[in-house]
């Protein structure tokens, strides 16, 4: 059994990627034991793989304390509500992006570095490690290059979200050319690149100029497939769980088309309930009362993750909000892959046709896409009817195709690459 030390904050015990648990739960069946090296977390995780926890020293903790916030919820969505803010961009996003930009350099996580470094170092000189994997928050990458440097070991960075290429780039033209400038000298010594789609692949080859670069995109977890399928709701329920990004993931189209249908009384809005699971959010209170969707449409707040399964798998619909950029057709989050094993059909709304998640979903027969309002108007109308005749919502999915996107299979790429490393 070959060793990986995996930097990374490790969700869903607090922010972090969705690669950590998949990994280090399936790779020892690709013959790689993981040791995941993570800021402190904010549960325990599963006791069959080794855990390093280090402290974390908050760039923003002074400033939290001082206008007493919650450090485990949104900052900025805090503040606009301390304020009365609902629009979507306002001074106090302004500001709130100005500050974060020069205190965040280059990310939040920016004081786990020396304790991470220490504790990774002490580990490496006790323990033989095979390979080093580097994951998120960026901080985890500027980590394993001082590991690297120091231990020789061989180092696969990946990238979930891209770095100063990222599709979400909230900072002005200066932070990102130094972005990129750290991005450029910490991956200079990186012997291969992993993100999650080809796409994203294609962007890092262009910027690092190399052919080391890898698209393994996000799995479920193959052991909480919704199976047997539990009862599904008397409603036609439409459930969207996790953050929402103002500007990128809109849901107007939803809204715009449920409106219309209800206007020309082709659905009938005493059986449609639509679910937001997340942080809520004051633009989208606004949007549901411009549509006159109040009576329908129902922001939750934040719950537990395993509450959250539970209401994707009863929903008669899972609601999507793709990435609303016509120049971005890489944006394949861990969310769709949470979704797939829920096993309930999946409708994507934005986008582009032809982006990586038309693609998935074509080949998956998992949902369907509509780029448009009069896309998802269509679709609504049909999947209505099917409920009305059914009294729900069909699955299609194959499972063939499904099984690509497991934990399983994402480990098992990772492993091929890690297994490559050690033995060139």
């Amino acid at each position: 059994m070959k060793n990986a030390l995996i930097i990374a904050s490790f969700w869903p015990y607090r922010q972090g990627s969705k690669r950590v648990p998949g990994l280090a739960k399936y790779l020892p069946e690709f013959g790689w034991q993981p040791t995941i090296l993570t800021p402190p977390l904010h549960g325990k995780p599963d006791t069959q793989f080794k855990v390093i926890e280090t402290p974390c020293r908050d760039a923003l903790g002074v400033w939290t304390r001082l206008f007493r916030l919650n450090p485990d919820e949104d900052v900025r969505a805090q503040v606009k509500k301390r304020f009365g803010i609902t629009s979507r961009n306002s001074f106090v996003d302004f500001f709130l992006t100005l500050g974060g930009g020069v205190i965040n350099y280059p990310d939040s996580y920016k004081g786990w570095k020396p304790f991470a470094v220490k504790a990774g170092d002490e580990f490496l000189q006790n323990k033989p490690v095979d390979a080093i994997v580097s994951i998120w928050p960026v901080t985890s990458h500027l980590i394993a290059r001082d590991l690297k440097a120091k231990h020789k070991v061989p180092w696969l960075a990946d990238f979930p979200d891209l770095w100063s290429q990222n599709a979400y780039y909230v900072y002005g033209p200066l932070r990102k050319f130094i972005d990129r400038r750290l991005e450029l000298k910490t991956i200079s010594n990186a012997d291969a690149l992993v993100t999650t789609s080809e796409p994203w692949a294609e962007k890092l080859r262009m910027l690092h100029k190399r052919k080391s670069v890898y698209a393994i995109t996000h799995g479920f977890d193959p052991a909480l497939v919704n199976t047997p399928p539990v009862n599904l709701t008397s409603k036609f329920t439409i459930t969207y769980t996790g953050i929402l990004y103002s500007g990128m993931r809109d849901p107007s189209k939803l809204f715009a088309a449920l409106r219309d249908l209800f206007f020309d009384e082709t659905m009938n809005p005493d059986e449609v309930e639509v679910r937001f699971y997340g942080p809520t959010e004051g633009w989208i209170g606004n949007e549901i009362e411009q549509y006159g969707l109040s009576s329908i449409v129902k922001q939750c707040g934040i719950v537990p993750h395993q509450l959250s399964l539970q209401k994707q798998r009863e929903s008669q619909l899972l609601l999507l909000l793709d990435w609303d950029d016509k120049n971005e057709r890489g944006v394949l989050t861990g969310k769709i892959f949470e979704y797939l094993g829920a096993r309930r059909p999946i409708l994507a709304t934005g986008g582009v046709a032809g982006n990586v998640v038309d693609v998935l979903l074509d080949e998956t027969k998992a949902g369907i896409h509509t780029p448009t309002v009069e896309d998802t108007k269509h679709t609504l109308k049909k999947l209505y009817q099917e409920y009305k005749q059914k009294g729900e919502i069909t699955y299609n999915g194959e499972g063939s195709k499904l099984s690509k996107y497991s934990h399983l299979e994402m480990a098992r790429k990772f492993s091929g690459i890690l297994d490559h490393l050690v033995v060139r």
